[in-house]
């Protein structure tokens, strides 16, 4: 008895008929030409030029920015110190009221700065009693102080006399009797600073007020003595 004998199916007739659609092949990158070639080095040399540039720009701008560091370090400017020292007011023990009398007063300032010299163009000194002025004066015309360095300035004001009904003198005597008065000096002074041989031509205002208490013969109290005065500019 033979084997039976396998064979393919039949195709199959109703199955529609495709056919693969081929792409078309990419198109060429254009030719490219020497005009083409020489603007792109062109373009490379520019923008390293542009990069170089900028880089020295930046170099040199942080070298004189450490230099300038430097020299403010070097050459940090301080405020000059004031402190007063000495004040006689006498007239304050009178009895009735306050005649012609001589207020005096002594006080240091100190250049705290090590290469930096102060002119002080103009010097005027103003003393109160509270919110009452009692009589002013210019002290110096002008002075140079140099760096690390200390001067001692005298000053006298002509008090305004007061007489006995005015509510000043009465405020005065009141204190007196407590064993302590309280004064104020208000100093108005133009400076102008100096580096080497170089002299600032725009002068600075500065105002220094020194609060200092005298007992009831009018003379300054220790506590008083070497106190420090607060210094402004502007």
């Amino acid at each position: 008895m033979s084997s039976p004998v396998w064979l393919p199916p039949p195709p199959n007739r109703n199955r529609p008929f495709t056919q693969t659609q081929q792409q078309p092949p990419p198109p060429l990158p254009p030719r490219r030409t020497r005009q083409y070639y020489a603007n792109r080095a062109k373009e490379s040399l520019t923008s390293r030029a542009v990069r170089c540039v900028c880089a020295i720009f930046l170099t040199l701008l942080l070298i004189f920015g450490v230099i300038a560091f430097v020299l403010w370090l070097s050459l940090r400017p301080h405020r000059p110190r004031f402190h007063i020292e000495g004040f006689s007011f006498p007239g304050i023990s009178q009895n009735g009221s306050l005649q012609n009398t001589l207020i005096t007063f002594n006080f240091t300032i100190r250049n705290p700065n090590q290469k930096i010299g102060i002119h002080y163009d103009s010097m005027e000194a103003q003393v109160f009693y509270r919110d009452r002025l009692l009589g002013q004066t210019p002290l110096v015309s002008h002075f140079y102080q140099g760096p690390k360095n200390t001067t001692v300035v005298l000053g006298q004001v002509n008090a305004t006399p007061l007489p006995a009904t005015d509510p000043v003198w009465q405020n005065i005597v009141a204190d007196r009797s407590a064993g302590k008065v309280g004064f104020r000096i208000e100093m108005t002074i133009e400076v102008r600073s100096k580096v080497a041989s170089w002299n600032a031509r725009k002068a600075h205002a500065m105002h220094v007020e020194c609060l200092v208490d005298v007992g009831s013969d009018g003379l300054i109290l220790p506590e008083s003595v070497d106190r420090r005065c607060p210094v402004y500019i502007y």
